[in-house]
């Protein structure tokens, strides 16, 4: 999702745009060339010319259950990708400018408490700390070879057709704005513009290097989330609240993300002179209805 996005803002701005998939063309308006990871098959003629990479490759980890096995594609779908693109550029001495990874706020770990995470903290100890800490030390290795490396901590991000925001429309479609667990835990968010935008940001200016959190200022708990979404919707509905312990039986672990939530600072990146658009919540939601 992130990836059609973010490629339609740099062809506008005049970047020449090349894809790296599993896949035949998934973006009919650049260059798809394949690759495959688990056998570390890659041509390293791709990158003839190229000055940038970003990273955004990784299973989807609200896509299934949590499993032992599940656990360990959601690391390794980051983490050996980076490995392999890293062993490719040092092998043939390409000089990148800058690496610019995807991450998560996850690295803070799903937990709620009153603190607001800056990128200064720790990762969390448990799977989503850690899985973040491992894609992060992966992006570490350009650094240690003298690239410019960033690392891009996301919210959740808002889009209407193909994001965590859909799923939630689905059930707001029928009147119903579940509360999850108590409703007080917060939800970071970020609108899909301003993510681009901070990629963008990323690439331009020499001077980001490290990790920055890609989360709006405004902090909102999730009950506050689905209220601005009913308002938004103009929509009056039923807001059941949904048990943890349900949750926990038909999600397992990964029921974590949905019942917890802390506030996470977006001051690094707005030191860097990144301006948001949409820095309100009811902003983001009219403007994603009107399309």
């Amino acid at each position: 999702m992130v990836g059609r996005y973010l490629t339609s803002l740099l062809l506008t701005e005049g970047f020449k745009v090349i894809h790296l998939s599993r896949k035949q063309n998934q973006f009919g308006r650049v260059r798809v060339f394949r690759w495959d990871p688990e056998k570390e098959i890659i041509d390293p003629v791709i990158f003839d010319g190229v000055d940038y990479i970003i990273h955004l490759a990784g299973a989807n980890i609200g896509e299934k259950r949590w499993t032992k096995k599940r656990k360990k594609e959601i690391i390794v779908s980051r983490v050996n990708t980076a490995k392999l693109l890293h062993k490719v550029i040092s092998e043939n001495n390409i000089p990148l400018k800058a690496f610019i990874s995807a991450s998560a706020i996850g690295y803070y770990g799903a937990l709620t408490s009153e603190k607001v995470f800056t990128e200064e903290d720790p990762p969390a100890s448990d799977f989503l700390g850690t899985a973040c800490r491992f894609w992060e030390e992966a992006a570490d290795m350009f650094e240690r070879s003298g690239i410019r490396t960033v690392k891009i901590r996301t919210a959740m991000v808002l889009e209407k057709s193909d994001s965590a925001l859909t799923k939630l429309m689905t059930a707001a479609k029928w009147h119903l704005f579940p509360v999850l667990g108590g409703g007080m835990q917060y939800m970071p968010w970020i609108h899909i513009s301003d993510l681009c935008n901070i990629y963008l940001k990323a690439l331009q200016d020499d001077k980001m290097e490290g990790a920055y959190n890609a989360v709006a200022p405004q902090h909102v708990t999730f009950r506050e989330f689905m209220s601005s979404l009913a308002s938004t919707m103009n929509k009056s509905g039923f807001r059941p609240t949904v048990s943890s312990v349900l949750l926990k039986i038909t999600f397992g672990e990964m029921a974590d993300i949905l019942l917890n939530g802390s506030r996470v600072s977006a001051g690094k990146i707005i030191n860097t002179g990144c301006q948001f658009t949409f820095d309100s919540l009811d902003k983001a939601l009219k403007d994603l209805f009107k399309q």
